[in-house]
């Protein structure tokens, strides 16, 4: 299967120098279960046109600095893209912005929450009785990095992770064929660490950094969660 990678965002500036551009994870990730995947990544923060939504096999929309409030010049186009595809019941696949803007263009609420920033290691409920989910037992341990959430879900979308700080952390959608996260199953420890060190000081105070570095010392699921998105768009592409 052919995934295309539609990357709206990079590292943070200061860690650009170290680490890709976020289409990488992906095919690192796909790649590492060994399934058959295969990758196009379109820059679509550099102004590269989106794709048919109805021709490529498969979809994966980054994460991104952007906020579904902000306005870059690819925003309402991705939107657009995202209820074609949705329609098209292209499989697809939303991390963190692309969870984001996967339930605001379908008819949800996002906003920047209360809560403040979501980073290191969070613990989710597997939300029981769908079929998708099998093998991710009642609880899941993935990193995270984001302050934006997804508030109310789009009209027909089921929320398969939570948490009491991200009640709608995993959802699918009507159609059958999209998946969206909040966390990132996709970015490896060492780039987990590095989001959480960016943010000592400013807006975050030492000592939570440093309780979000050590809940990065245990065990991550992200190889189950991999497994699971890449059994999803499987069997959504038929």
């Amino acid at each position: 299967m052919r995934l295309t990678i539609l990357q709206v965002g990079e590292a943070p500036g200061p860690l650009r120098d170290h680490y890709p551009r976020f289409g990488p994870f992906f095919e690192r990730m796909f790649a590492d279960l060994d399934m058959g995947f295969c990758f196009d990544s379109i820059p679509i923060l550099d102004g590269a046109p989106l794709p048919d939504p109805g021709v490529v096999e498969g979809v994966i929309i980054t994460g991104s600095a952007q906020g579904v409030y902000d306005t870059p010049a690819w925003i309402d186009p991705l939107r657009r893209f995202i209820r074609d595809a949705h329609e098209a019941a292209t499989p697809m696949l939303g991390v963190c912005f692309g969870h984001q803007i996967m339930a605001d263009a379908l008819g949800g609420d996002v906003r920047k929450s209360e809560k403040g920033w979501g980073i290191g290691r969070h613990v989710y409920d597997v939300v029981p009785g769908h079929d998708a989910l099998a093998g991710l037992g009642n609880s899941i341990a993935i990193a995270a990095s984001h302050q934006d959430q997804v508030i109310v879900p789009p009209p027909g979308a089921e929320t398969f992770l939570c948490s009491d700080f991200t009640p709608h952390a995993g959802l699918l959608y009507a159609n059958g064929a999209a998946i969206s996260v909040q966390p990132h199953p996709e970015f490896d420890v060492g780039f987990s660490r590095a989001l959480v060190e960016l943010r000592r000081g400013n807006p975050l105070p030492t000592e939570v950094i440093d309780e979000r570095l050590a809940s990065l010392d245990a065990p991550l699921d992200n190889k189950a969660l991999a497994k699971t998105l890449a059994r999803f768009l499987l069997d959504a592409a038929g």
